[in-house]
């Protein structure tokens, strides 16, 4: 790319995303209708976050903020597919669509970021830094001009905007004041001054604006007005805010009123700025360690530092700062860069110390150490240095009483090695790095804290094309992305990356992605010839460095199928209490091995999950067995955690509806969180979804057959709530591979049957039909007449769906009988419901209705609400149809009621259907196409193939009454 050469465009063609202004989509220049504000909130959240995961809850927040209701997550996955459809419907035959993938625990918007403003914005930006005047210039009024008006105007009063929108708008006046100090570099001031004046009454606390219109104004000749608007600016600050404009505009004014020459020259005005006169016999120390190469991204972290170093010029900060983070996150990247950049702050100098608080090869730097080299460097003679540590402290900080210094003290290991470097006065400021969170310096010194995180996937991807060849990351962009997902996003990993790629040059990105997928070789891959310069290392330096117990801990986390874990989760996997585990887990958080994203809800950076799997089994560092093989302890331990799974499970479920089978774990004392009502047990279901998933298919993968399809079974209950199709088809094929596996009979029977009912409510009642009719065999070979009863059930309700009434009917009546001599009234319940179907079909309609009023009667008993809103809603159903519409449209309000309470989505949307057939027959049509809508949109969100019934009955709506 040659240095004129702006490194964004607007796309000629396929899609545009447009948040700088109201939300807008284009396809091929064309604006496509983007649909709901629900819709339009769901997209802007994955546009400002492109080719990274955004978690569920954060989608959540965007919509609801603090007041989510239950079906939440089932009603954004409805969103996504919305939004899916619509890419597919305006998808180009070239590269370039935009595609949602779903990631746990969210979704990644897979586009190219040159297709959001917003991001092509920055880029502009950010390519502006360096060039000449008036490239610089060029190049930021380009970045200007994509903003159309106030950003996402159109969802302005959604948390997603108070979240963005100050950013965005704060990105847009950096723009601005770039632009005009280049104009002013150009010698532009005439033109500037009236801009500036604008600008200055539009943010009238804005300090660079004012400074850059007194120097505008001096420039042009306005001595006097370039003066009255520095005391405006000091006025109003003072008034407002009971503050003084800060060290630059105050040194600006003061230079105005030498009337400084340099003040002419930008040259001589950028080398003159912040300088200070050279005491005589003081060394002016300059330690800090040379910048490093390829630094992009964090400007949160930066911007916050330098609020910090704008308060400590005001003496209203603490001068002592902390980046924490886990190994090779970038922390003494971040302050080294930083420093560099705020030098000219620091006249008297910048020290600099390595403590090597985690090297693996030398002990760490004791203080005392530390002290006599500062002292040196400062000026003292060794022979003067005293010998006693506090005399020491006492010396250092005598010296650096009148001085403004800025001292950097990298890879500390705790407070205590830290705490007798510190400067006594507050002109200076220290800047500590550590893996750990030193805590300490918190309590008694008053540190602000800076945890690091790591690089979103756009910001990976330009550090591998800075850090390696460039260019390369360009010609290759989506596995660009891929290799940096798979680093993490960890500036460690993915400079390692990166010089793989540069030292061999033949080597395509999407090769080093092949390498890096297998997680077995992940490790292994992002290490280089240089022993010092290894993800294993430095994971292994933080590890070597727990207590036995926490290392210990660390290493079992390993074995947690998901992404997430709580503390009774770890308290199964160590053998513990919940207390005690949580005690464990927030060692490992300050040592920055875990992150805590929520109140007991704890998660693993990727690379550390993969270094944690590969010390399952071994010893002292030592790999004791094969990888892929768990040794006994850990195999006993994942048979821990999956039994709490078993046991939490089986006591959430009976809150959403009564169990129906044998499986009984409530007589086991394993701790398990207190659940103790129907909103609480759905709640956990939602929080350990992805985690229940893995887990079934991670035990039915470690052979630990006997324990996967009960866990499977487990789920039955919240899956006919919130009937995520994809995954009760997975878990159930699961099931059902570790049933046959072990030849156990009744969990064929189930896994079988439980494959039917998610194909059979998912509209595909031929692929039903077949696992309904295993599970049948299975059943009639037990001879067990409640299992063949069961499966009878099933089987006459898919043969209804088929149309094959009479071999439906005669399952039903048998099922029926049975439950009667079994005297099993709850699974009577449901004979008696498919019977009514039956019969409705064929015309016996108070027939029909009698046997849904049985079913209804014992499903109160049973108190099922999400089957009671079923019967409920075949009741209003089948009086409609007798003609009695008041009666009917009474027992879809009760269903929708009950629906509701139960959060069964499906039923909800079963009940407005069934309510606008109620006032299609009275003739009312405008109430009757409301319904249906809402209906319409419901099953939609869920997925459900009864969504084109009501498509069918809309269209068949006259438009007019």
């Amino acid at each position: 790319m040659s240095p004129q050469e702006s490194p964004a465009r607007a796309p000629s063609t396929g899609f545009e995303f447009r948040v700088l202004g109201p939300l807008e989509v284009l396809a091929d220049g064309e604006l496509i209708p983007i649909g709901s504000s629900s819709v339009r909130g769901i997209l802007a959240c994955l546009l400002l976050e492109p080719n990274q995961i955004v978690p569920m809850d954060r989608l959540i927040d965007t919509l609801w903020a603090d007041a989510p209701p239950a079906s939440a997550r089932t009603i954004i996955h409805g969103y996504i597919s919305r939004l899916r459809k619509l890419f597919a419907e305006h998808a180009g035959d070239g590269s370039g669509n935009p595609e949602i993938v779903t990631r746990p625990p969210g979704y990644v918007l897979q586009v190219d970021a040159d297709r959001v403003d917003a991001h092509r914005a920055r880029a502009l930006v950010n390519h502006a830094y360096g060039l000449e005047p008036a490239e610089r210039s060029r190049v930021l009024t380009e970045a200007l001009r994509l903003w159309r008006g106030p950003v996402l105007a159109d969802i302005s009063a959604s948390p997603l905007h108070r979240m963005v929108g100050p950013n965005l708008d704060e990105l847009r006046l950096l723009a601005l004041e770039e632009r005009v100090a280049a104009d002013l570099d150009m010698g532009r001031h005439h033109h500037l001054v009236v801009e500036l004046s604008t600008l200055v009454e539009q943010y009238p606390l804005r300090e660079r604006l004012t400074g850059q219109l007194m120097l505008a104004s001096y420039r042009a000749g306005h001595r006097a007005e370039a003066q009255a608007r520095y005391h405006v600016l000091r006025r109003r600050l003072s008034g407002e805010l009971g503050i003084d404009p800060g060290p630059e505009l105050r040194n600006l004014y003061e230079r105005l009123l030498r009337d400084d020459d340099t003040l002419l020259s930008p040259q001589q005005r950028q080398a003159a700025t912040g300088t200070a006169q050279v005491r005589v016999g003081r060394p002016i120390p300059a330690e800090l360690p040379p910048a490093v190469v390829g630094f992009v991204g964090r400007d949160r972290e930066c911007a916050a530092l330098d609020r910090l170093l704008a308060q400590r010029e005001r003496g209203s900060a603490n001068p002592l700062a902390v980046l924490t983070g886990t190994a090779g996150v970038g922390k003494s990247a971040l302050a080294v860069t930083w420093a560099h950049r705020v030098a000219r702050s620091f006249p008297d100098g910048q020290l600099y110390a390595s403590l090597r608080g985690f090297d693996s090869d030398r002990a760490p730097l004791a203080p005392g150490e530390a002290l006599t080299s500062m002292l040196k460097t400062l000026g003292v003679a060794a022979d003067a240095i005293p010998v006693d540590l506090d005399d020491r402290t006492a010396l250092y900080r005598s010296l650096l009483a009148d001085r403004r210094v800025l001292v950097l003290l990298d890879n500390a290991r705790d407070s205590e090695q830290v705490r007798p470097l510190l400067p006594g006065n507050s002109e200076s400021l220290v800047l500590v790095t550590s893996r750990r969170r030193l805590d300490g310096l918190v309590v008694r010194s008053g540190a602000y804290v800076l945890p690091l995180e790591t690089l979103p996937t756009e910001t990976a991807v330009e550090l591998l094309d800075r850090a390696g060849t460039p260019g390369k990351s360009a010609s290759e962009p989506m596995a660009a992305r891929e290799l940096a997902e798979l680093c993490g996003g960890l500036p460690l990993a993915l400079r390692i990356a990166a010089a793989r790629l540069a030292a061999n040059p033949a080597r395509g990105v999407a090769d080093l992605v092949h390498e890096l997928t297998d997680e077995r070789n992940r490790l292994h891959a992002l290490d280089i010839d240089d022993a010092d310069t290894s993800v294993r290392r430095a994971f292994d330096i933080s590890y070597r460095n727990l207590h036995p117990v926490h290392a210990s801990t660390f290493r079992l986390l390993g074995l947690i199928p998901g992404h997430t874990f709580t503390g009774h989760a770890v308290a199964a996997l160590c053998g513990t209490d919940p207390p005690s585990a949580r005690r464990r887990l927030r060692a490992l958080a300050l040592a920055h091995l875990i992150t805590e994203p929520g109140s007991d809800r704890f998660g693993m950076h990727d690379l550390l999950r993969v270094y944690a799997r590969d010390l399952l089994g071994a010893t002292d560092g030592q790999q004791t067995i094969s990888r892929g093989e768990l040794s006994p302890d850990d195999d006993a331990a994942l048979r821990r955690l999956l039994h709490y799974y078993l046991v939490t499970a089986d006591h959430a479920r009976r809150f959403l509806r009564p169990a129906r089978d044998e499986l009984d774990f409530s007589g086991d004392d394993t701790p398990r969180p207190e659940i103790t009502g129907r909103a609480e047990a759905l709640e956990w279901f939602d929080a350990e979804w992805s985690n229940l998933v893995a887990a079934v298919r991670v035990a039915n993968g470690e052979g630990m057959h006997e324990l996967a399809w009960p866990l499977a079974r487990l789920q039955f209950n919240y899956l006919m709530v919130r009937c995520p199709w994809e995954d009760w088809v997975q878990i159930y094929s699961d099931g059902l591979d570790s049933a046959r596996a072990i030849g156990d009979g009744v969990g064929k029977l189930l896994m079988s049957a439980g494959l039917g009912v998610a194909y059979s409510r998912s509209g595909q009642p031929e692929a039903a039909l077949t696992h309904y009719a295993e599970s049948h065999a299975e059943a009639q070979s037990t001879g067990d007449p409640a299992l063949l009863a069961l499966t009878q059930v099933n089987m006459g309700a898919v043969l209804f769906r088929l149309g094959r009434y009479e071999e439906a009917q005669v399952h039903c009546r048998e099922a029926l009988q049975a439950y009667r001599t079994l005297g099993d009234r709850y699974r009577e319940a449901g004979a008696l419901n498919n019977l009514a179907q039956v019969e409705q079909v064929n015309g016996n309609l108070e027939e029909a209705l009698a046997h849904l009023r049985e079913a209804e009667a014992m499903y109160r008993e049973a108190d099922d609400l999400e089957t009671l809103a079923m019967v409920l809603n075949n009741c209003g159903e089948v009086s409609i149809e007798l003609g009695r519409v008041e009666e009917g449209e009474r027992y879809h309000h009760e269903a929708l009621d009950v629906a509701q309470r139960c959060g069964s989505l499906e039923r909800q949307a079963a009940a407005y259907r069934g309510l606008g057939e109620a006032a299609s027959s009275r003739g009312d049509r405008s109430v009757a196409r409301t319904r249906w809508e809402t209906a319409l949109t419901i099953f939609e969100t869920v997925g459900s193939h009864r969504a084109e019934e009501v498509r069918e009955r809309l269209r068949d709506l006259p438009t007019t009454s």
